[in-house]
C-alpha cells in the first residue's frame, strides 16, 4: 500500500491555474464553440425558429442535404507517415488569384435575417483571412456596400438570370465596375425548392409578426432588437418587396434560361465566369465546351430538388475527365476543414462554405464568422498534417477513399 500524507500547500501550487474571465458573453460561446456544429447549436439557441430553420433546411424530405453530409462521413483518410509537416502552406490558386485558405464564403440570400451584421461581417472576415467573398444577388447588402467591406480582397458576385434582363445585367455591370473579379452564374434554380420547413414556419420577407413569431421571440430578445433597430430588411438587389422566398423566386427568376443565354452572359462579363449548380457529367462538359472559366458542382446545399445528385460523389469523374480544361470548385455539405481536404484531394481546386459560414453569423455576428473561419482553417491544417502533406498540391485521391452506402442498382 502507497503511504499517504495530506499535501502541502507547495505541493498544492503549480495545479493552481485560474483562467482570466472572458466577460463578454458572445466572446465566450465563441470560445468554447470547436466545431461547425457546436456554432450551430449556438445559432439555434440565440436566433428564431424561421430564421435558423431557412439556414438550416432543405427541401422536401431534405434528403439531398443528409446525403451531401453523410458522403463526407464515409470519408476514409489514408496517412502518409513520417513526413516533415512542421510548416504546411493552406494556400490555393482559383480563378486568377489567390487565396489563403482552400474555400471562401459562398453566395447566400437574405443574411441580415440572420444577424444584423450579414454581408459586411462575411466581407470584413474574408478580407482579413485572405480568401473570396462571394455576395449573392439576393444579398441585402448592396454590390458598392460589400466593395467598401472588402476593398482590396477578391470579391465575386453571384447572378440569378431574372425575367427582366436588363436589371440583372445592369447588376453584372455593376459588379464589373466595382471590381468583382468573378461571376457565378447559378443555373439549378429556375424555380423555387419545396422548402418545407419555411412553409411551415410561415417565413416571409420581412418577417411577420404573428402570435407564434412572438413567443419564439421571447427567449431571443436580442435578434429581435437587432432587427427592430437597424435599417429595415430587404434585397440590395431587388427592392423593398414582401412575400414568402417561393414568391420571390418564382416571380422574379427566368425559367426559360438555356445553353445559349449562358453565352450571352458570357459576352457580357469581363472577367471570370463560373457556372455554379452542376450535377452531372454530361452538363459539365456542355458548359465547359461553351468556353467557361470553371463550374461548381453543386446541388444548392441540398435546397432545391431532393435526391439530387451528391457533389462530392460526382467530384472523382468530373476531374478525371474535365481537371485540364476547367477549374472545379465544389459545395454542399461541408461543415469541417477535413471536409474541404477531401474534396481538394479527389480533384477540386476549391471549396465554397454557405451555412457553415452563417452557423457562425448567427452565433456572433462578424465575431461569429471569424470563429467559423478559424475553425475550418485550423482543421485544415491539422488534417493535412496527419495526412502527411504539406502544400495542397500534395494532396491526391490516394489520400481519400470514398465508402460506399448508397450504390446504383443495375
Amino acid at each position: 500500500m502507497p503511504e499517504r500524507h495530506l499535501p502541502r500547500p507547495g505541493d498544492l501550487r503549480p495545479l493552481l491555474q485560474f483562467r482570466r474571465p472572458i466577460l463578454s458573453p458572445v466572446s465566450r460561446r465563441l470560445s468554447a464553440a470547436l466545431t461547425i456544429e457546436d456554432l450551430r447549436r449556438i445559432a439555434k439557441r440565440r436566433t428564431p425558429r424561421a430564421a435558423f430553420d431557412y439556414t438550416d433546411g432543405g427541401a422536401e424530405g431534405e434528403l439531398s442535404l443528409a446525403r451531401a453530409r453523410q458522403a463526407f462521413h464515409d470519408v476514409e483518410f489514408r496517412p502518409s507517415i513520417l513526413r516533415d509537416v512542421a510548416t504546411v502552406d493552406t494556400a490555393a490558386d482559383v480563378l486568377g488569384g489567390r487565396s489563403a485558405l482552400p474555400f471562401g464564403i459562398a453566395p447566400t440570400g437574405f443574411t441580415r435575417l440572420m444577424h444584423s451584421d450579414g454581408e459586411i461581417a462575411g466581407a470584413r472576415v474574408a478580407a482579413e483571412a485572405g480568401v473570396p467573398f462571394a455576395l449573392s444577388t439576393l444579398g441585402t447588402r448592396s454590390i458598392e456596400e460589400v466593395k467598401a467591406a472588402n476593398p482590396y480582397g477578391r470579391n465575386w458576385f453571384q447572378l440569378y438570370m431574372w425575367k427582366d434582363r436588363e436589371r440583372s445585367m445592369a447588376l453584372v455591370e455593376r459588379a464589373a465596375a466595382a471590381g468583382f473579379d468573378t461571376l457565378l452564374v447559378t443555373v439549378d434554380v429556375p424555380v423555387a425548392g419545396a422548402r418545407l420547413r419555411d412553409t411551415r414556419n410561415g417565413m416571409s420577407i420581412p418577417p411577420a409578426l404573428t402570435a407564434r413569431t412572438v413567443l419564439d421571440a421571447i427567449p431571443r430578445p436580442r435578434w429581435w432588437f437587432d432587427l427592430l433597430t437597424t435599417e429595415p430588411l430587404s434585397f440590395a438587389s431587388l427592392g423593398r418587396l414582401s412575400g414568402t422566398v417561393a414568391s420571390h423566386v418564382n416571380s422574379t427568376f427566368d425559367a426559360t434560361v438555356t445553353f445559349e443565354d449562358l453565352v450571352w452572359i458570357t459576352d457580357q462579363w469581363p472577367n471570370k465566369l463560373v457556372v455554379k449548380g452542376i450535377q452531372t457529367i454530361e452538363d459539365a462538359r456542355a458548359v465547359v465546351d461553351l468556353g467557361v472559366d470553371g463550374i461548381v458542382l453543386s446541388n444548392h446545399g441540398g435546397r432545391q430538388l431532393d435526391r439530387a445528385p451528391v457533389p462530392f460523389h460526382l467530384l472523382p469523374q468530373v476531374a478525371r475527365e474535365l481537371s485540364n480544361d476547367t477549374e472545379i470548385l465544389l459545395d454542399s455539405g461541408i461543415m469541417s476543414g477535413a471536409d474541404i481536404v477531401a474534396a481538394i484531394a479527389l480533384g477540386a481546386q476549391f471549396t465554397l462554405v454557405g451555412r457553415a459560414y452563417l452557423y457562425g453569423l448567427m452565433a456572433g455576428g462578424e465575431a461569429g464568422v471569424r470563429r467559423a473561419v478559424e475553425i475550418l482553417s485550423s482543421q485544415v491544417t491539422r488534417t493535412m498534417q496527419l495526412l502527411g502533406v504539406t502544400s495542397l498540391a500534395e494532396l491526391t485521391p490516394q489520400h481519400v477513399t470514398q465508402l460506399h452506402r448508397l450504390t446504383e442498382r443495375p
